[in-house]
């Protein structure tokens, strides 16, 4: 079944591993064939990936684009996996998901639940810093 992808100006996408930026007019794209994509909201830089759950969805996202290097991205992974579930226990649960569809090759899949992990992080330091302002 083909992907019908509407761009808007200058939107970057990845397709098959290579990074696509639509010219000055909108554009429509038909994927053909089962190939990793990623809209422009969806790709994170690597130096973006300031914390621990913006690398773990970084690392995926790699995996997801770049399947040469694999073994590398998933030793990663697994590193940053445990070190979250060190400092967070009570993440297990999505990242035991998380984990679940690395294991089956949904990356895609893997990569929207950890951007719940980032959302989860965000709103934990948020409340960090407001306790912290209203306390001084």
């Amino acid at each position: 079944m083909a992907l019908k992808i509407t761009l808007k100006l200058r939107e970057r996408v990845i397709i098959g591993g290579a990074v696509v930026t639509n010219g000055s007019a909108r554009s429509i794209l038909i994927v053909e064939n089962d190939v990793p994509i990623l809209r422009e909201k969806d790709i994170m830089s690597e130096k973006d990936a300031t914390t621990p759950c913006k690398r773990l969805y970084f690392i995926i996202q790699l995996m997801y684009i770049d399947e040469k290097k694999l073994k590398e991205y998933h030793n990663l992974y697994w590193k940053i996996v445990h070190d979250l579930i060190d400092a967070a226990p009570r993440l297990l649960h999505i990242i035991d998901q998380i984990s679940e569809h690395i294991l089956s090759n949904k990356y895609y899949k893997a990569l929207k639940l950890a951007r719940k992990l980032i959302n989860y992080e965000e709103e934990v330091v948020n409340n960090v810093r407001n306790t912290t302002s209203r306390s001084l």
